[in-house]
């Protein structure tokens, strides 16, 4: 695959309230939390709840597809990204290689899971638990892991070692409506050429004067 050069400044910051700071003030919180319900709602036949993982899940167009817990609780992994492992295979992925924790192969399905376990603590609800509910109360108990990219003007969540999930603020004025977002050095370290993978962008960002490569893979839901 052609190798692009994206010079996106600030990339993916990950803002932290300070103990300080009340919810109201929490702006990137706050539309986080927005722009994903209405991700969810006006994409309803693509966001199912997964038995298998106690989750709720939504896929892309191609099948990869970001998965969050109804209740920390119950599960492990909390979130996770199940996407196509052949690409990656095909480019050299040993996936013995891959840290185990992290990375799951199922050789059946060929299909690579990329996992995330935040913490154990149980979710309450006011009402029946939803999509947006749930990742509602990630982002009130564990604001650190979301963050917002103002190049693509995308809030976006964390998944493991660096991986990311986008959505975009405003799906009507943005055409990379969702994105999955690899950090391609683990995979690296197991073996895959980056060039070779297809289906996927590798590309170099800049991030704050540094330059440094990811995977992209973006979706237009319109």
């Amino acid at each position: 695959m052609k190798r692009k050069k994206l010079l996106f400044t600030g990339l993916f910051v990950f803002l932290a309230m300070a103990i300080s700071a009340c919810a109201s003030t929490d702006v990137v919180g706050k539309f986080a939390k927005s722009s994903f319900q209405t991700l969810v709602e006006e994409n309803k036949d693509m966001v199912f709840f997964d038995d298998k993982w106690q989750s709720w899940s939504i896929a892309s167009p191609d099948g990869e597809k970001f998965l969050w817990s109804r209740d920390f609780s119950a599960t492990n992994p909390d979130v996770a990204f199940e996407i196509n492992g052949k690409p990656f295979i095909d480019a050299g992925l040993d996936v013995s290689k891959l840290p185990q924790e992290q990375y799951k192969y199922d050789a059946i399905s060929g299909k690579l899971y990329i996992l995330s376990e935040i913490s154990g603590e149980k979710f309450i609800y006011s009402g029946e638990p939803t999509p947006s509910a749930s990742f509602s109360l990630i982002v009130d108990k564990h604001r650190n892991f979301i963050g917002y990219h103002v190049k693509l003007d995308h809030y976006g969540i964390k998944v493991g070692d660096d991986h990311k999930f986008e959505w975009a603020k405003d799906m009507a004025k943005n055409d990379k409506d969702i994105v999955f977002v690899l950090n391609p050095q683990p995979l690296i370290k197991a073996g895959v050429d980056p060039t070779k993978v297809t289906g996927w962008i590798f590309t170099k960002v800049e991030d704050m004067d540094k330059e440094f490569d990811v995977f992209l893979k973006p979706f237009d839901l319109k």
